[in-house]
């Protein structure tokens, strides 16, 4: 798909080395899922939503998911009008394309909930009145790694709304040197031109869900899911959230390799990133010092793919 090519193309301007990660979240678009990117401070998260809302024109908010915001900084609240001798509903933070969510594990319960909901119905209700949310809606938060100062563990629940769970990591040596050289003179950002708008962006994802599937590939997917469930070294598998995670990912794969069908190498791309982070492991797995990740892909080496080309 040229567009999205050319998409991913201005994004690099600005973050550099992180290709995999860049078209990983150009699917989790596509998809209409939401990203949890768990990292330290300082490696790009930021410089890459701005890059990717600037490369669709996609109204772009930030916030910074302290112990003090509230539900209502969220969603929005009614505010009395005297002049008008009536309520109006002012904007929460939330009504925007791209909403970049910092460090989602600092902030309350509540507020967490309140951030789920939007993902989940792209929508909410104030005060008994609905509101739409501008389309596409996708959300990039943020967590740093547990055992940081002032964080906790997400819960499994939570964990769960996100289609994927993604790091950028640091960068390589080369990479690194690269990114200095090219904030000498002037900020990368400023050179990313509009490819996409958000109408278009919207129709692609209306392509996307018509990517055809054949049967074998849903009992793949299944396959692959229930296996999870089996494991050893699992104690709770992926739930039936994580079979239609799969499934829109994979045909946003297909979409982005310039295909109108789903191939076994298209979920097999996928499934890490999206069923590791809704994986429980057990006492052994721990003591093993096994991840989920090494799970996921032990799994996809086990099962036998459908022989679709």
């Amino acid at each position: 798909m040229k567009d999205i090519e050319n998409v991913i193309g201005e994004i690099k301007k600005a973050v550099i080395g992180k290709d995999e990660v860049i078209e990983k979240i150009m699917m989790t678009l596509l998809a209409r899922g939401h990203v949890l990117l768990e990292d330290i401070p300082g490696v790009g998260k930021t410089n890459l939503a701005l890059a990717l809302s600037k490369s669709m024109s996609l109204d772009y908010h930030r916030i910074q998911l302290t112990t003090d915001v509230l539900p209502s900084d969220i969603v929005g609240f009614t505010m009395y009008n005297p002049q008008k001798n009536c309520f109006e509903y002012k904007e929460g933070i939330a009504f925007c394309h791209l909403l970049l969510a910092d460090e989602i594990n600092r902030t309350s319960s509540k507020t967490q909930a309140a951030l789920l909901e939007l993902m989940e119905e792209g929508r909410m209700s104030v005060d008994g009145t609905t509101y739409e949310l501008p389309q596409p809606f996708f959300v990039i938060a943020t967590q740093n790694p547990f055992g940081s100062a002032g964080t906790q563990l997400l819960p499994d629940s939570q964990l769960d709304r996100f289609m994927v769970r993604l790091s950028l990591g640091y960068p390589s040596i080369v990479d690194e040197v690269e990114i200095m050289k090219t904030r000498q003179l002037n900020n990368p950002l400023e050179s990313i031109e509009a490819i996409l708008s958000p109408e278009t962006m919207c129709e692609y994802q209306k392509q996307v869900d018509q990517v055809f599937m054949s049967d074998e590939i849903y009992y793949y997917i299944v396959a692959i899911v229930d296996a999870s469930r089996h494991h050893e070294l699992v104690e709770q598998g992926a739930s039936p959230r994580g079979s239609l995670a799969l499934m829109k990912l994979a045909k946003a794969c297909a979409f982005m390799h310039g295909r109108d069908y789903v191939i076994p190498g298209d979920v097999k791309e996928v499934a890490p990133m999206t069923l590791a982070h809704r994986l429980i492991l057990n006492y052994d797995a721990k003591m093993k010092e096994m991840n989920a990740l090494s799970i996921v892909e032990d799994i996809l080496l086990k099962l036998k793919e459908p022989g679709i080309q």
